[in-house]
């Protein structure tokens, strides 16, 4: 750990203005971003006696290396600024919310030439209108299913919807008028979409235009003695009255606004936002936080703002309402209110209830605060403490000088020597993270795959850790410039930074603690993979699956950790996760590779192609009946290429290929097979 002095600026190379900055540990990595009105004030106040930091601080500029900054205009355009390099850096003593379960949304994909209602989960997209969030999915389609009397417009998945295109005939929905059937040409694009419009117009909240609407047509309908018309207009207003009924109106009609409340102590946090539309609730949501960062209530409820409404403009369009009730206003509440504005278009106030009914609606918001983090209390009771348990006991048992915060395994799996791939899994602070975990494909001296698991996991450490070393030098010189990053010692530099550098590279930073599926050939084998690259500040271990011994190099006995130590438990389940990946891996390549075309061995005939082939001709039959003329007709079809394909085709049929059906990790060695073609691609993300 570096002492704060060890990079501290000079006072007068900070300047006296608004902007955003961020610390460095010494590999490069962001792992804290921050704003302030005056960036010398603010950095001055890290850089002070290290006993009356708070004992989170404190670990964070102990952590970090280096301190840069960028000066911005404004306090708004620091606050996005801000919001931008936490969500790009996903800095580990920021304050980051997350939902504490995946919500269900009414999602209508107003981007496609025929819209389409549904569930959805998970990250938004650009072009797609979200209604929500529900607590329930089956509440979604039951709204969904009494909506479609008044509103039939498609719900159908894209398979089924081509399929009934080629059949000409419409689903089921279509024949009991709850489809307006645009796969059979029942209704244009354009009508389809002014209908998928008016469906989101009545779920935003205005129900009363649709109602008056449909009303003024019934009455038409009985004026001119059409009573059946008349009816099914009568039924329709019920509909939407059963719909609009199931929200019991708890503001006054035309109020829009998210109440949020706020129950926790000095270590996590719960958040709980109701939605009210029209005076309605139309959604709840969660959220559970950690205290990493030493902030009190008016700050968090800032960055709670920042993160909530700063993700759904990322997702194409910000759902900000007039008014945003908080329990605690945030301390620059005039700068929130102009960055909100901006991203609503139209006036937004932030504000604490005082009175009325707003007043109770965020009494009771805060009751449901207080019992969510009772039951994430409940269901993760000790999981921070045994977590840092588990950590420490890692640490101790492998004599590290500190706890190993970000551990990646590495495991092979293949069938008898085919399709051999490699798996690594990221776990970070005991927790797993997904979105950094890769997968390889073993390619071998001479393409074929390795002669054996210990080649297997030296060819993959080899080359994870020759891209950090790549990749750490590309991004030195991308952020500051090659002779920038380091002073003369070496040493990281602190100083100021353009806002458009830094993107964080993948392979960047290298992990505390290596961990291998294996004994000791598997550890011996990626020890040597370390040194011959020159990298001796990761540690490194394998796990043996027979007795869960814990094997380091160049140790003839194993390290024993008793059964119920948590930190065994952590190491068996990176362990199984790393397993896991590397099955899913390999069972992947070998999906693709069980059946094979002739087409494939055609040079320059990509995949692309081959289907844009089968669309014009139908099927594999029809296109060896064709002319090496008429393939040419083919967009994207050359003379040459449309000669290769008649030739191929004339070779003789296509057909699979087939290999044993077994997922097992063995010393096989490869069958005499050429190289796989995403074998020369190298690392596969996934």
């Amino acid at each position: 750990m570096a002492h704060p002095s060890s990079y501290r600026p000079a006072p007068g190379e900070i300047p006296d203005e608004p902007g955003v900055y961020r610390f460095r540990d010494e590999h490069g990595r962001v792992v804290y971003v921050g704003k302030a009105k005056s960036l010398r004030q603010r950095l001055s106040s890290y850089f002070q006696d290290p006993a009356n930091l708070h004992p989170r601080t404190y670990t964070m500029v102990t952590t970090a290396a280096a301190v840069e900054w960028t000066v911005v205009p404004t306090e708004v355009a620091a606050l996005a600024l801000e919001y931008s390099w936490i969500k790009e850096f996903d800095p580990r003593f920021n304050v980051k919310y997350r939902d504490d379960k995946s919500y269900p949304y009414l999602a209508v994909t107003m981007a496609d030439q025929f819209p389409r209602v549904q569930v959805m989960r998970g990250a938004k997209r650009k072009g797609t209108r979200y209604f929500g969030p529900y607590a329930h999915a089956w509440a979604i389609r039951e709204t969904v299913d009494l909506l479609l009397r008044v509103f039939p417009v498609r719900t159908c998945s894209s398979g089924v919807f081509k399929r009934a295109a080629q059949q000409g005939r419409p689903c089921l929905l279509g024949y009991i008028d709850k489809c307006s059937a645009p796969c059979v040409g029942r209704i244009s694009p354009e009508d389809h979409q002014a209908l998928a419009q008016d469906f989101c117009d009545f779920m935003a909240g205005d129900a009363a235009r649709f109602t008056r609407r449909l009303t003024a047509r019934m009455k038409e309908a009985a004026s001119e003695l059409d009573y059946e018309r008349a009816a099914r207009l009568r039924d329709d207003i019920a509909t939407l009255e059963r719909a609009t009924e199931r929200n019991a109106v708890v503001l006054a009609d035309g109020t829009d606004a998210d109440i949020f409340a706020m129950s926790g102590d000095e270590l996590e946090a719960a958040v709980q936002v109701f939605h009210v539309r029209d005076g309605r609730i139309r959604g709840q949501r969660g959220w559970v936080v950690e205290k990493v960062e030493d902030l009190d209530d008016a700050e968090l409820v800032e960055h709670l703002l920042q993160q909530v409404y700063g993700a759904e403009a990322d997702g194409g369009g910000a759902n900000v309402p007039r008014e945003v009730l908080v329990p605690v206003l945030p301390p620059d509440v005039e700068q929130v209110q102009a960055w909100l504005t901006g991203l609503r278009g139209a006036r937004v106030q932030v504000r604490v209830p005082q009175r009325g009914d707003k007043r109770e609606l965020a009494a009771t918001v805060q009751k449901n605060a207080e019992h969510a983090l009772m039951l994430h209390r409940t269901r993760r009771a000790g999981d921070l403490t045994t977590r840092s348990q588990a950590l420490q006991e890692i640490q101790e048992a492998l004599d590290l000088p500190s706890a190993p915060l970000r551990i990646e395994c590495y495991d092979v799996s293949h069938n008898q020597g085919t399709y051999q791939s490699a798996s690594m899994v990221v776990f970070e602070d005991g927790l797993a993270r997904k979105s950094e975990y890769r997968s390889f494909i073993i390619r071998g001296p001479e393409g074929q795959g390795a002669r054996d698991d210990t080649a297997a996991m030296h060819e993959v450490i080899t080359r994870r850790f020759r891209r950090y070393l790549t990749d750490r030098a590309e991004a030195r010189d991308l952020e500051l410039g090659a002779d920038d990053w380091t002073d003369d010692d070496g040493r990281p530099r602190s100083g100021p930074v353009d806002e458009r550098t830094g993107k964080p590279t993948r392979f960047a930073y290298p992990p505390n603690l290596v961990v291998v599926d294996g004994g000791p050939p598997q550890v011996a084998a990626a020890a040597a993979a370390l040194a011959e690259l020159g990298i001796d500040d990761v540690a490194l271990c394998g796990l043996a699956k027979r007795l869960e011994e814990v094997w380091v190099p160049g140790d003839d006995y194993p390290v024993i950790l008793q059964r119920s130590s948590e930190g065994l438990y952590l190491l068996q389940r990176v362990r199984d996760e790393a397993h896991r990946f590397a099955i899913n891996a390999h069972r992947s390549r070998r999906s693709k590779g069980m059946t094979a075309s002739v087409l494939d061995d055609v040079p320059g005939l990509g995949p692309a192609r081959q289907a844009a082939l089968l669309r014009h001709f139908g099927s594999v039959k029809r296109l060896k009946q064709a002319s090496a003329e008429e393939i040419a007709t083919v967009p994207g079809m050359g003379e040459r290429t449309a000669a290769a394909v008649v030739a191929a085709l004339a070779g003789g049929p296509a057909g699979p290929t087939s290999q044993p059906d077994v997922d097992q990790v063995n010393s096989s060695p490869p069958p005499d097979e050429p190289a796989d073609a995403a074998a020369a691609a190298g690392m596969l993300d996934t």
